[in-house]
């Protein structure tokens, strides 16, 4: 991508490769980006993955590695490089958090309370930089095509059989859109956003079952 971004648009491109699993990874990262006098003006925390499964089944180590990666590296990056935009009065940071967040969620109950978290970091800090010529968005999408299907080992759960599934390119561009405009949240189509204010108003109970028959595995055949 780097390649293709030099030779057709002659860009200037920095690729610094980071396992964010890892514990201190993104000092790390900021660190590298601070050694090549980099000014960072956009932070898109978009690496992320889940898992599918009941809770106490789940692998101990992908547990901790997702939080890792979906919460702590998130944090740790934003706090690390917002301060930075804060001075230079300008910047945009977007994290990608999901419809997940606005519920809970059976068979996959670490990963939409990741997105929770995400969403909940994401408006905080919003609100605290109204004014400063930053912004913070999250992006909240629902099911979409990408490797995160079979990365979480969702390819039998009834979720991506529902209609409405997108195409990663829509939502990258209500991403990019959003970000631009400094939406607090992004929604990259109206039903995302109707899904997500029927998810305040329904019983707990209720949401639940929906939410676990969503996620069940499909009937062999």
């Amino acid at each position: 991508m780097a390649a293709e971004l030099r030779s057709k648009h002659g860009a200037t491109v920095h690729v610094l490769p980071a396992d964010l699993s890892a514990p201190g990874a993104a000092r790390a990262l900021a660190d590298a980006v601070a050694a090549q006098a980099l000014t960072v003006d956009v932070l898109v925390n978009n690496a992320g993955f889940g898992q599918y499964g009941p809770f106490a089944e789940s692998d101990p180590a992908k547990l901790t590695a997702m939080l890792l990666v979906n919460v702590v590296a998130l944090t740790e990056l934003t706090r690390l490089l917002l301060p930075g935009m804060v001075v230079q009065k300008r910047g945009r940071v977007l994290n990608v958090a999901s419809t997940a967040a606005f519920q809970p969620g059976p068979l996959m109950a670490g990963y939409y309370a990741t997105k929770a978290y995400v969403l909940s970091l994401s408006e905080a800090l919003s609100y605290e930089v109204r004014g400063t010529g930053v912004t913070v968005s999250c992006l909240c999408p629902g099911p979409t095509h990408t490797d995160f299907v079979a990365n979480a080992a969702l390819e039998s759960s009834k979720l991506f059989d529902a209609p409405g599934v997108m195409p990663v390119g829509p939502v990258a561009d209500a991403a990019y859109a959003g970000t631009l405009r400094g939406d607090r949240l992004i929604f990259p189509k109206l039903m995302n956003r109707v899904g997500t204010l029927g998810a305040r108003f329904l019983p707990r109970g209720m949401l639940l079952r929906i939410v676990s028959g969503l996620q069940e595995r499909k009937s062999p055949g």
